[in-house]
């Protein structure tokens, strides 16, 4: 077959490598054990070229999308000639592209009639990666050492063969006997990621694949170029705030960005971001890059296909020694959760210019982790409490918030954890959790529904570690729209006394008992809440997702609490009591 441009190989061309990192995610989600993999899929894979430059990837957390690509090309910098067929590599390395200690990624090289031709790539938080506390989260750490174990790239197979040595130092430093075998399922997603590429590759050529390849990163560089000729050019500027650092109390930084739009082109530059922190409080360049460019694509055509082209007219800088690209050898496992705060400035920014395509604020992170010893099986536990950190997004202009989706990095991409192996899994019993009715940020377009957690910890000297700053600054609505709820997480002990936790805490000796409560607050409303349909605020009423004072207060509307029918009159005068907001 020659390399002839066929249009139609193009889109199957596409279609087939997105199936293929479909294919590598869900062999990962059924061989992992680790609930936060197989349960809450925090992970991603994906397909690259020869160059390291991204194929195609299934964004199961998008936070993690965009940090495989830039580490596979540091990776073909750091080996150069000396990579082969039957290498596994393994990266986590904040300080070489990556984007957090506990994201674990596995490369694996794709020969062809002994070319390299591309490489499949997987990577997911791990447990445990090291460092001072057992789970990877130090809310007390100032030094990357305190968190984690540092893995630059590193061959744990070579030419087909396993290095015992490499793998019994990264893993003899690591407390859970789940990890290397979490780390074994990336390396066989990876290898799904390689029979498929190479079966394309087979069927059609390696002159075509290239080809057609490099017509697929052209065309989709042109539908970014597209998307972005729709935002009028202008210089546009946004700022938000992150609070505490875990060291300093009352301690506040700022996020400034400065969207330029020029034509086809996008740039966003953190220049005047302040200085990082003295605590953990802390990102990357890549995870902060990932959440601009994630934030960003909620705003363009959401079927664009996600490959090299994709990010050619995106530019972005992030000057290191700020809070968002700090410099070695800061402590950074807190960068990932910095998105929420990133994409924040990035809607505050673009808002004026496209209020139609940026959502209300989302509902701000606070999350959590437990840690200790099961007494049912002596064995060490960890657990990220996914289905209590979920609050609700932001409205859009037609589009009521979505209920209980959890972080804008994660874009509903993280999932619950199942009740049952929850309880399987940790020693904890579930008592509760539910939608929290009135968290939404009312609009005429209502935010989503935030959630109530509680569950009773069984186990003895457990570590509680929160992360976050949801509990400070609520989701802001938009055109009128009004903010979602606040967040918390607090800890009743079983001799009553009550404990609130801060937001970047370390609670230890948590005795068994003791009951974990936490709300996740709603996301913002978009537009007047006074314009949403009365019938329909009537309906959310008899739902129990708005309570009937809630609906006369802020909404306008009397409900009747026996029919839940709309009382009209009293409703009409209501309404009439104030002009409607716009902005």
């Amino acid at each position: 077959m020659t390399s002839e441009i066929d249009k139609v190989l193009v889109s199957i061309l596409q279609r087939r490598l997105k199936s293929i990192t479909e294919e590598m995610s869900i062999a990962l989600t059924m061989t992992t054990r680790s609930p936060i993999l197989c349960e809450a899929k925090d992970f991603v894979t994906g397909l690259y070229d020869a160059k390291g430059k991204m194929l195609e990837q299934t964004e199961n957390l998008p936070i993690l999308s965009f940090s495989l690509g830039p580490v596979c090309e540091y990776i073909v910098d750091y080996f150069g000639d000396e990579i082969y067929p039957g290498d596994v590599i393994f990266h986590n390395d904040v300080f070489s592209m990556g984007n957090q200690n506990n994201d674990v990624a596995a490369y694996k090289p794709i020969f062809f009639e002994e070319v390299l031709v591309g490489w499949a790539a997987c990577k997911g938080h791990q447990a445990d990666i090291g460092g001072a506390v057992q789970g990877g989260y130090n809310p007390n750490a100032t030094e990357v050492w305190q968190e984690a174990l540092r893995i630059p790239p590193v061959k744990v197979f070579e030419k087909g063969r396993l290095r015992k040595d490499v793998w019994d130092l990264i893993f003899a430093n690591i407390r859970l006997d789940i990890v290397p075998e979490d780390m074994r399922a990336e390396i066989g997603s990876c290898v799904v990621g390689e029979r498929g590429l190479l079966k394309i590759i087979e069927r059609y050529g390696r002159e075509a694949f290239e080809a057609h390849k490099e017509y697929l990163f052209d065309s989709t560089e042109k539908m970014m170029r597209a998307e972005i000729r729709t935002i009028p050019n202008g210089v546009y500027c946004g700022e938000s705030t992150c609070y505490f650092d875990g060291k300093n109390p009352g301690s506040q930084y700022t996020i400034r960005v400065k969207i330029t739009v020029e034509d086809e082109e996008i740039t966003f530059d953190y220049s005047k971001t302040d200085a990082q922190t003295t605590g953990f409080v802390n990102g990357t360049y890549t995870s902060s890059a990932s959440a601009t460019t994630l934030t960003f694509l909620q705003m363009v055509n959401p079927n664009m296909p996600h490959n090299d082209g994709m990010i050619r007219p995106l530019h972005i800088t992030i000057p290191v020694g700020t809070i968002l690209n700090a410099a070695y050898p800061a402590a950074t496992t807190y960068g990932n959760h910095l998105c929420p705060n990133n994409a924040d400035v990035i809607m505050r920014a673009l808002g004026p210019a496209i209020p139609d395509r940026v959502t209300a604020e989302w509902n701000e992170l606070l999350c959590s982790l437990t840690t200790g010893t099961d007494p049912r099986k002596g064995t060490p536990y960890v657990d990220i409490g996914f289905m209590g950190l979920k609050g609700g997004s932001g409205a859009i202009h037609g589009v009521d918030g979505y209920d209980h989706i959890g972080m804008i990095d994660a874009s509903g991409g993280v999932l619950d954890q199942d009740y049952e192996m929850f309880e399987q899994q940790t020693p904890h019993l579930l008592v509760k959790h539910e939608y929290w009715h009135d968290s939404a940020g009312p609009g005429r377009w209502r935010g989503g529904l935030g959630v109530e957690t509680e569950f009773i910890i069984g186990s003895d000297k457990t570590k509680v570690v929160t992360f976050g700053d949801g509990d400070v600054e609520a989701a802001r609505g938009a055109m009128g729209g009004m903010e979602g709820t606040l967040n918390k997480i607090e800890l009743t002990y079983p001799d009553g006394r009550e404990y609130l936790c801060t937001t970047k805490d370390l609670v230890e000796n948590v005795p068994k008992g003791t009951v974990y409560f936490q709300q996740a607050g709603g996301g913002g409303g978009y537009g007047d809440p006074f314009l949403r349909p009365k019938v329909k605020v009537a309906e959310e009423v008899r739902n129990g997702i708005v309570s009937l004072e809630a609906a006369r207060r802020d909404y306008g509307v009397a409900v009747d609490p026996e029919t839940f029918a709309v009382i009209e009159d009293e409703t009409q005068r209501l309404r009439s009591s104030r002009p409607i907001r716009e902005n």
